[in-house]
């Protein structure tokens, strides 16, 4: 824990019970404090008397607490599907408080916020930037294979008003949302995990000259000129994992919530379309595409497809893991079943079969006869635009073409698609 957040934690505990009860009721400017960066993000509270919820926001969506209480001036608020914890007092129109994983040792985030205050309307023209862009690390700044790695890059804009995501092979940064300022781009995003500050300056070429948390450089570069420009091609998701031999069936054998062992022999399974979805409740990208999947399910079941999640959880001990999963299922109305395999550090050793794992989630789709006909590393969301509704039709189109093959021949049935 660092001294600031330190600070906070003494403030927060020396709380009076006799403190009058204010109004905080409404939308907070906050910020995340971040190896002494301040990353801005919007939050708002609800309040009814000493009962009170309060909200990320991933774009226009809420994200809300699962309980919270406001007493003594301070503040409490649980979001059990992120197993995190918000404390917070209050002074005048000020917020200070401490965000914290709730797992032992993990890490804690200081929080400060005012009320909101809209921002005036900006009356200069402001570079336009709206469009795809591939963006990839300074050269000097590489320091392993995966620093070398282009990614994609997709920004909105209105005015001076911009929003966009970064999307990498795992997945992407979620709703990047900010400005321009005095010359200079500013985004940010944070809805209770993965806080990120992206700042941007145009160049004089048309790049974009870009930096994450004030810690790491790129150069962005306009997708339509990538190529022109020596930027390699971002990785293909569909290509970036793969199985040591697709020619055998895909094996599987992990407890459900219950202990009870979910196989891919089970008779459920047998002649079956099956998405393994490979995930955990502490993936952001995770929450992303579990709608989703709860949407394939709920159209495609009927006709033969069936889901399993494989949570590779945080925690090794299941009693700490299961609640997590619990609420993670209730949150998305999730009806297939949630495997708990083991924690990330296992994963190699639990699925031996897949090669050069590397992304949370990882999608894994499996033909009538169980034998791999795909793999998918990653999530792109809503945040990514055009890109989360190609992903989409191009996963539902595959899912029907599998649907449409014969269990035994791996070809189309008759009268199929």
């Amino acid at each position: 824990m660092t001294l600031c957040v330190a600070v906070v934690a003494i403030w927060l505990a020396s709380s009076l019970p006799g403190v009058s009860a204010p109004t905080i009721a409404g939308l907070w400017d906050a910020t995340v404090i971040v190896n002494r960066v301040e990353i801005p993000f919007r939050f708002e509270i609800a309040q009814n008397g000493n009962q009170v919820q309060g909200f990320f926001f991933e774009g226009d969506t809420k994200l809300g607490s699962t309980s919270g209480s406001f007493a003594g001036g301070r503040l409490m608020l649980k979001f059990d599907y992120l197993n995190t914890t918000l404390e917070a007092i209050f002074v005048g129109d000020q917020l200070h408080g401490i965000y914290r994983d709730n797992r032992p040792n993990s890490w804690a985030l200081e929080i400060r916020g005012r009320r909101f205050v809209p921002a005036p309307a900006s009356t200069t023209d402001a570079p336009k930037v709206a469009g795809s862009w591939e963006m990839r690390r300074l050269a000097q700044e590489a320091r392993s294979p995966s620093d070398t790695r282009t990614w994609s890059l997709f920004l909105r804009q209105s005015g001076a008003e911009v929003s966009g995501s970064i999307l990498r092979v795992d997945g992407d940064t979620g709703y990047l949302i900010g400005s321009w300022q005095n010359g200079r781009l500013v985004l940010s995003h944070f809805a209770g995990a993965n806080p990120l500050l992206f700042e941007a300056k145009l160049n004089s070429d048309g790049t974009l000259a870009i930096s994450l948390d004030r810690a790491a450089n790129y150069v962005a570069v306009r997708k339509s000129e990538a190529r022109a420009k020596g930027v390699p091609d971002p990785p293909d998701p569909s290509r970036y994992t793969s199985v040591k031999d697709p020619s055998v069936a895909f094996r599987f054998s992990f407890p459900d919530l219950d202990g009870k062992m979910v196989s891919n022999t089970d008779a459920r399974f047998k002649g079956k379309v099956v998405l393994l979805a490979i995930g955990g409740s502490w993936c952001p990208n995770c929450h992303d595409e579990a709608p989703f999947l709860v949407e394939l399910y709920k159209e495609f079941h009927s006709q033969g497809l069936e889901i399993v999640g494989l949570m590779f959880e945080a925690d090794a001990d299941p009693a700490l893991a299961r609640p997590r999963v619990e609420s993670f299922i209730r949150r998305y109305g999730i009806q297939y079943p949630m495997l708990l395999p083991g924690t990330p550090d296992d994963i190699n050793q639990k699925i031996p079969q897949l090669v050069n794992f590397g992304a949370y989630p990882t999608s894994i789709f499996l033909g009538r006869d169980g034998r791999v006909r795909s793999v998918h590393a990653g999530f792109a969301s809503q945040a990514t635009g055009q890109e989360y509704v190609r992903l989409k039709g191009e996963v539902r189109g595959l899912v029907q073409r599998l649907l449409a093959e014969n269990s035994q021949t791996g070809r189309p049935s008759p009268g199929g698609l």
